[in-house]
């Protein structure tokens, strides 16, 4: 990202207002001069669907803002297994264990095609040094993360497949319903179960009138009906 870009980000002028650098709250609380210690740029990057951002267990020297679309982190287990972890949305900051001197933590990978801020780990540690208000922000950060990956097991690890299903679906919706439905790989690596078992659940959920197919991947949502599912107990489903 140019330094124009970061000026106009800062301003909240043109279309910069979902930019990483101001509205996706890792930079929120700096000051107009603050801007006056990157030296070093940061790049607007583009990935598409499928496309890999970062791998697990490498060298890390950035860490990165989403700014649009829908990233998965992925880990691997030592028999290959993969599980998805964390769904990153729009405002999620990934890498930030790479400011600790550690490699990437996971796989991160492009469910939809995404737009990121790469942010140079030097940068961070410039601004943290001379903006104590930017150390508190990446503790935050930090810690929302640790908290929202609990969550993110938790919730879509309990249950039933339909309440765990409908409980993923709430989650990736639109605020009008739509939603892109993960494929059947996917959903078995969030929710822990086989590809047979993710395909019997969605169909499932079409039989409930949870959800509805539109074309190919996207189908909208009842929201009422998934919300129902989702916090009926296990027993009465």
């Amino acid at each position: 990202m140019k330094r124009s870009q970061i000026e106009t980000a800062w301003t909240g002028r043109a279309d910069c207002r979902s930019c990483g650098v101001r509205a996706l709250v890792l930079f929120a609380d700096l000051q107009e001069a603050d801007f006056e210690l990157i030296h070093q740029p940061i790049e607007d990057i583009h990935i598409g669907a499928g496309q890999t951002l970062y791998r697990g267990d490498t060298p890390g020297r950035s860490l990165f803002t989403v700014r649009s679309g829908l990233i998965k982190l992925v880990h691997v287990g030592a028999d290959g297994s993969q599980r998805i972890v964390r769904l990153l949305r729009p405002g999620a900051t990934a890498g930030l264990e790479v400011l600790v001197g550690t490699t990437y933590a996971h796989d991160a990978i492009a469910l939809q095609p995404v737009t990121v801020c790469r942010i140079p780990c030097d940068v961070i540690d410039k601004l943290s040094r001379e903006t104590p208000r930017l150390h508190t922000q990446l503790m935050q950060r930090w810690h929302d993360s640790l908290r929202q990956a609990d969550e993110f097991l938790t919730e879509l690890s309990t249950g039933r497949a339909t309440k765990r299903l409908g409980r993923l679906l709430l989650q990736l919706a639109e605020p009008d319903g739509s939603v892109i439905l993960p494929t059947r790989e996917d959903m078995g690596a969030m929710l822990g179960m086989t590809l047979e078992h993710a395909s019997r659940t969605v169909s499932e959920l079409k039989r409930l009138d949870a959800i509805f197919e539109v074309a190919g991947n996207r189908y909208r949502c009842n929201l009422e009906v998934l919300a129902s599912i989702s916090a009926t107990p296990r027993s009465e489903l």
